[in-house]
Parts: structure tokens; sequence; C-alpha cells
């Protein structure tokens, strides 16, 4: 087990290796792996860096646990794992992870951040649209998907399948994580001049808080607006491309009456109305769930690379959105706000941008399930 107490010790020079205020770009990640600032149990490799992000990869052993939990301001993530642990399993050639159980697996990759930089996590967007729960932890932590700036030590996922049992192994990407020097946040002015040099949105940009955007339920070629996950199925194998039916898996949505009502416990794949953009200069996060927006979570895997949905004529790309109602049935709407894209800026711009250069699996997407399974 790699030792941290060396953690304690700064670098003399650190104060010259500063990035400039924004988000990490691919080149930036790389030289923080250079400098020892992220590392790993095995090398990390390159189609791990993406154009604002690295994907983490799954350690060789899974703990089923009692419950989910976070460490706390003074515990580690291994001390928690004494007390709620059950049982553990090895991932080095798979392993079922069951529906409604949750489990802890440490990452491969570790951190050992300079003093003005944060990180967040999130999950990758084909597991967000397997209804599949992954939230990173940190020892004394406090919150989900949030590393604070100065963090030295390990990472370990949580994971908890909401609609489908997985097979996951050992190396597998579940998530992703961004780094952060100072304060990245685009404000509404500094989005609408964006908007206007780039546009970002198709239509009207509704900007308050970030760029707002709706739910299409009024499509122009048939009347499928999303899916809805079956209750009763097989596992899914993570790393199965293109190879499930989708009927074993999902129930169509349709409808003629521009609206839909969304059960309690149900999960739910539907498609923003917008076409969004993400300028080469910009990253951008799905915001959290609002509770003003109606009862229901919009969103599990919520960052967007630079480049996404960008082109010269502006066409964007649509956002999938992943939901999940809440106590109460909801009736969602044609054109109902669901969420906000906060967009942040770059520190510098990335070497490659999100699309075919990195073979991205869903620029110009539309409606659209995850890469697990079969397209007509």
């Amino acid at each position: 087990m790699l030792q941290w107490a060396f953690c304690e010790l700064r670098q003399v020079n650190e104060a010259m290796n500063k990035f400039p205020t924004g988000v990490l770009s691919d080149q930036q990640m790389s030289q923080m792996i250079m400098d020892g600032k992220i590392l790993a149990t095995y090398p990390i490799d390159d189609v791990q860096i993406q154009p604002a992000s690295l994907d983490l990869r799954l350690g060789s052993v899974a703990y089923r646990v009692r419950a989910s939990f976070l460490s706390g301001k003074n515990a580690s993530v291994s001390d928690r794992l004494e007390i709620f642990k059950m049982h553990e399993m090895n991932l080095s050639d798979g392993a079922v992870l069951e529906k409604g159980c949750v489990y802890v697996v440490p990452l491969l990759e570790t951190l050992r951040l300079p003093r003005d930089m944060s990180a967040a996590a999130s999950a990758k967007s084909s597991i967000g649209r397997l209804d599949l729960l992954t939230r990173v932890i940190t020892d004394n932590g406090v919150e989900f998907d949030r590393v604070p700036a100065g963090y030295c030590g390990p990472l370990y996922v949580e994971i908890c399948p909401r609609s489908f049992s997985v097979v996951a192994r050992m190396g597998q990407m579940l998530n992703q994580i961004i780094f952060r020097v100072g304060k990245t946040i685009i404000s509404d002015q500094g989005l609408r001049q964006l908007h206007t040099q780039t546009p970002i949105v198709s239509g009207n940009a509704v900007i308050s808080d970030g760029l707002a955007f709706s739910v299409d339920l009024k499509p122009r070629l048939s009347d499928l607006v999303g899916y809805r996950a079956k209750p009763h199925t097989g596992v899914i194998a993570l790393d199965k491309i293109a190879y499930y039916d989708p009927e074993d898996y999902w129930e169509e949505v349709r409808t003629s009456e521009e609206r839909i009502i969304l059960d309690p416990g149900a999960f739910y794949i539907l498609v923003s109305r917008e076409a969004i953009s993400i300028p080469p200069n910009c990253a951008a996060e799905m915001a959290p769930y609002l509770a003003m927006v109606g009862e229901f979570r919009v969103h599990y895997a919520g960052f967007f690379d630079p480049g996404f949905g960008h082109c010269t004529s502006g066409a964007g790309s649509r956002g999938v959105l992943e939901v999940r109602c809440h106590e109460a049935p909801f009736v969602l709407e044609h054109a109902q706000i669901v969420g906000r894209l906060i967009y942040e800026k770059m520190s510098e711009e990335p070497k490659q941008l999100y699309g075919s250069e990195i073979a991205s699996n869903y620029q110009g997407q539309g409606l659209k399930l995850s890469k697990h399974f079969k397209t007509n």
C-alpha cells in the first residue's frame, strides 16, 4: 500500500508550477502526472486523459457495505470500511454487483493536489445511462464527488446499481474527475457574451445562474420520447459494447400529448429540447437536482468536455437526461425547464477536443441509450 506521510511535506518550488485559473486541460493533466501530483498503482494510460477530465479505474477489490457513507472530517474511508463492510469481492476476473446493494471500491489513482487546486468527480456518460449510481469519496470527506484543495491521499468509489445488476472488473473506468484552479464558473454576463460570440445553445438562450435546458416531448419524426428501465432484467457486463438488445432492458416511452407522467422510483432516459455547444475554451457541468423544478433527479453524469456539440455551423448536440422520479407521480410537460448547465473557463484550450479525434461516443447525439446496447 502506498504510504502518504510525504504528503505533509510540500515542495518548496510548488508556487513556480501553478497553472492559470480554470479547469485543467489534457496537457496540464499530463504534466500533473509527470510531476507526481496524480499517481496510480498501475501506469496511467493515455486513453484515460480526456480534453478536460481524467477517467478513473477500479481497483482489484470491491467491499459490500451495509449502507452508503461519507468518511467525515476525522476519519479515513478504510476506518469506515472496518465498521460497515460485509464482505469482499475480487474484481480481477470480474464480479456481479447486485441491484440495490452498495459497494465501495478503491481506485487505482491517488492524488497529491497543490494547495490551490481542487477536484470534482462524476459518473461517465455511459454509466449514468445505466442508472448506476457511482460517487467518489475521499478520506476526511464531507461531500460526495468533491475533493478539497490540497487533498493528498487515495480515492474510492461508491457504487450502487439502481436498475440493473452489472458485471464489473478491475481497470474499468466508471468515473471521471476534473481539476480546478481558482474560481472557474463563468458569470451570467460572461455567458451571454460567450453566446453572442459563439452560440452555445440552439434557439433563445435562457441564462440565469447558468444555461437553462428543457425536455423534448415533441419529436419531429415520431412519438418516441424516451425509455424506461424494466424492473426485472438480466445482468449487464460493463465491458460488452453494442451487445445487448434494448427490448430486454427498456420499455419505449411514447406520447402524442406532449407530456408524460413519471412514476415514483422509475428510471427514464429522455433528451433535451435544446442542442448544446461547449466551445474549446470552456467546460460545463450539469447543476445538481433542484427541488424547484419538480420532484425528480435530472442527471447522474454531469461533465461536458470542451468541443461537445461544437462546430462552425453551431448545430450542437442535445443532452441526454437521466431522470428518476421521487416520492409522488409527476407530470412532465414538453419544453419544461428541468435543469441548468454551468459553464466554466478552461485554464488553457485542450490539445484534443471532444469528438471524432478521441472516438467520443455521444457527439451529435439525440435520444440515445448507453453504448452497451445495440442500435438499429
